[in-house]
């Protein structure tokens, strides 16, 4: 198991800005300190004419994928399932984010964006997730907050993880909240 303390969870309602949040500690952990090696993926909105249509995923080194979609419509699609309005493509999801999420022995942070509803219609997707937390590798990942007071199963089992440090995010402790998570993280990964 990863020491007390080396899984970074941020949480928030929709919209709050946790995917920005991450994206600005990488980039300032990579600034800072360009050796130090972080792999993994965040989740980025897909927009047509003002409205949001969809997800990619986005590897930290820039490669894409779809992972859902409110345009796309095939025979393959209709066996897709759906997330509100959204069809997830779960082999465009898993064929990028799976090889992110193996642990590599020179790796010193994983950056995972997020783990939620649409990522969790991928069966490989959880155990791949609990097997770098049982590494030693630092782990930044982001979480949707329970909906109507219910939280998805392997939501919660992160979020009661004996290594996990929860930050819930809002509108006014955003900036904040990056700086706090910051440096935390510089520390761990100096002494990793």
């Amino acid at each position: 198991m990863a020491a007390p303390g080396k899984c970074f969870l941020v949480t928030g309602p929709p919209g709050v800005g946790k995917s920005t949040l991450i994206m600005r500690v990488f980039e300032s952990l990579k600034s800072s300190n360009p050796s130090f090696k972080i792999q993994g993926f965040y989740t980025r909105e897909i927009r047509q004419g003002g409205e949001r249509v969809g997800f990619e995923v986005v590897t930290l080194d820039g490669r894409r994928a779809p992972l859902a979609s409110t345009t796309i419509s095939s025979s393959e699609s209709s066996r897709w399932p759906t997330v509100g309005k959204y069809k997830v493509d779960i082999a465009s999801f898993e064929s990028l984010a799976l090889p992110e999420l193996e642990v590599k022995e020179d790796t010193d942070l994983l950056i995972i964006d997020e783990v939620g509803k649409m990522e969790l219609y991928s069966s490989s997707f959880f155990p791949a997730v609990l097997k770098v937390l049982e590494s030693n590798i630092p782990v930044l990942a982001s979480i949707p907050i329970p909906k109507f007071g219910r939280d998805i199963p392997a939501v919660a089992r992160l979020r009661n993880h004996p290594d996990a440090s929860l930050f819930t995010l809002n509108p006014s402790n955003r900036d904040a909240m990056k700086e706090q998570i910051y440096s935390q993280l510089v520390d761990i990964l100096r002494k990793h």
